[in-house]
Formats: C-alpha cells, structure tokens, sequence
C-alpha cells in the first residue's frame, strides 16, 4: 500500500483510482461497508482501490475543544485501512486553505485534475468543502460531465441504532469498550511509547508498562482487561505482534496522591525489558472503577485480584490480528508505520 500525502502532480500511476472519501475515524463498521463498496466497484472495473482522509481530523482545526476525541490516531487509521486490502491511501493535510476550499473546487481540483478519480464512493451523510456544502447531490451533478462516477452507501446499522463515531466515543468515556468495539468491529487500541515511570508498580510486585493519555480519548479510570501487543519484525513485508494478556489501570494513583493522569499495564506473562517500544493496548473489557486504598497492602491485595480477573476474562477472549504489513511506501519513499 502507498500512501500520498498531496494530490497535485501525483504519480500517474496513483491516478484513475476507485476512491472511498472520508475522514474514517475509527475505521467503523460503517467505514468498512464504505470502503467494501469501493473495493467491489474497483474489481469490476479493474481499478486500484483508494481511499481519501484528512490530517489532522477536521475536528482539531474547526472545534473550540481541545479535549482529545480521535478514536484512530494516524498511525492505527493507516493499519486499519492497510487491513482492509487498500491500494492507496490519499492523506490530505486539513489547514485553514483546504477548509475554505469550495465544494465544486474540491471536486475539480483535487478529484478531477488532480486524482484523476475514476469512482467516488462516499457515505450517505458525507458533507464536504466550505461550511460543509457540499453533499452527495453536488457530486453527482458533477459527475454527468462523465469525466468519474460516484456512489454512494447507505448508513450501516445494528439494533442498537446506525454505526458511528460518537457514539464509540461516548461508549469509551462510560468504560464499555464492549459496545465500542461493537461499533469499531474489533477492539479499540490506543498506541504508544512505553516511558519510565516512577517504578510504583514495580515495588508492588505488579510492574507496569507506562503510557501517556495526554493526547489520546480518556477512557474511564479504572482497570482494564487487555491485550498488549508489541511488533516483532518476522520479514522485510510483515511484523508479528506478540500479544500478551495484561491488566490496565487509567488514573491518576490516587493512593500515592499523584496528579498526571497515565495508562498503566501489567503483562500478565511477560518479564522483558521494552522500555521505549511501541506498544499496542487493545481493551477488552472493564472491570472496576478507580479508588483510593489506605495503603500499599490493601492495593497489593485488589491487584492481586484485578490480575485474576482479567486473566479470566482473556481466557474467553481471542488476541487482536497479529500480522501487519510492514513497509508502506510514502511519497515514493519507503517508510515503516509501526516501529
């Protein structure tokens, strides 16, 4: 898979793409019927299979929030879509220039000239350019010229209403990962650089792997049932991620009085030193809320347990995929995305 991070003067061979268009975080189940959509029409028609998204999320530079909400950071958006078979990625750098671009512009400039796209395929509530004017109508009234084709797809829903981003959100921020990853189609992962801590853990009998949430979505605090998973290099095509059931806190260790908020896990099976590794957490479930104990002793005992817990839990549980691609080339140069 290639991913271009501009669409003007393109490789002529990224050109006349079958392309998926949206920001796709997450890579939901909606998201996915989406890109199958994209994926069918560009095997009938012979066509590589796109997909177009935006960095950073359109949320960051137009919302006056600055509470983290991405479900898919960058680099765990590439591998889910990579997983879904995806020819070429298209990131478009969202600044101030591109939020102004009108709709019809957007769809000369950057779809017909400069990507040449042979079909675009979108959602069915995909809004685009300025003000968000431009819909599903625009692009078909622009596609009778015939110089592409566009498709769009129909919400993708369960019992418990259509697939969407927010709602996986508001799931993750009430601690039920389960129905998140209802939505999301597998587990939902936050991804990181294992750093030193302050060795807590450690002098408990219970050492961890210490994550920063500075800038990730807060889940709820508390202990978690997950899998962490770190890449092992198998070929110069694929890496391997070892997955090891762990136990994870998110917090701030109100029993030793302390303020910054981390992500603490525990490998349950695992005693190597990966101090500056990236590491994968995949939450499975949750399974109690955060409290503050008297003393050491009385959290040595409901680690203990929280432990045995989780480790119950993974038993009826199965590991997240464990094979990545490897290589993937960007702007014509060979970049890792996961080491």
């Amino acid at each position: 898979m290639r991913i271009f991070r501009y669409w003007n003067n393109i490789d002529h061979k990224a050109h006349g793409a079958v392309i998926a268009v949206g920001n796709f975080d997450g890579v939901h189940l909606g998201h996915g019927k989406v890109i199958s959509k994209a994926a069918e029409i560009a095997r009938e028609e012979g066509a590589a299979l796109g997909v177009m998204t935006f960095e950073p999320h359109p949320r960051e530079l137009l919302s006056k929030s600055n509470e983290p909400f991405r479900l898919t950071p960058f680099r765990a958006k590439t591998e889910a879509i990579a997983s879904l078979g995806v020819d070429i990625i298209y990131v478009l750098k969202f600044n101030q220039d591109l939020a102004n671009l009108e709709a019809q512009d957007f769809i000369k400039n950057v779809l017909v000239e400069g990507l040449r796209a042979k079909h675009i395929v979108v959602g069915y509530d995909f809004a685009f350019g300025s003000g968000r004017k431009g819909e599903i109508n625009l692009l078909k009234e622009k596609s009778s010229t015939g110089e592409f084709k566009v498709t769009s797809v129909e919400k993708a829903e369960d019992e418990n209403g259509p697939f969407s981003a927010s709602a996986a959100r508001q799931y993750i921020k009430l601690g039920d990962v389960k129905s998140a990853q209802s939505i999301l189609g597998r587990p939902w992962q936050v991804l990181g650089r294992i750093r030193y801590g302050d060795q807590i853990g450690r002098s408990l009998g219970f050492p961890t792997a210490n994550l920063s949430v500075k800038n990730i979505l807060k889940p709820k605090s508390g202990i978690y049932a997950v899998w962490a998973g770190i890449g092992i290099k198998e070929s110069d095509q694929n890496i391997k991620i070892d997955w090891q059931p762990g136990a994870a806190y998110v917090g701030r260790r109100p029993t030793f009085d302390k303020s910054e908020e981390l992500l603490e896990v525990h490998l349950l099976d695992f005693n190597y030193q990966i101090y500056g590794q990236l590491l994968r957490v995949a939450f499975i479930s949750w399974i109690r809320g955060d409290e503050k104990y008297e003393n050491s002793e009385d959290l040595k005992k409901q680690m203990y347990l929280d432990c045995q817990h989780a480790r119950a839990i993974l038993a009826e549980s199965s590991p997240p995929s464990n094979t990545l691609h490897d290589l993937i080339s960007i702007d014509n140069t060979t970049t890792r995305v996961d080491q």
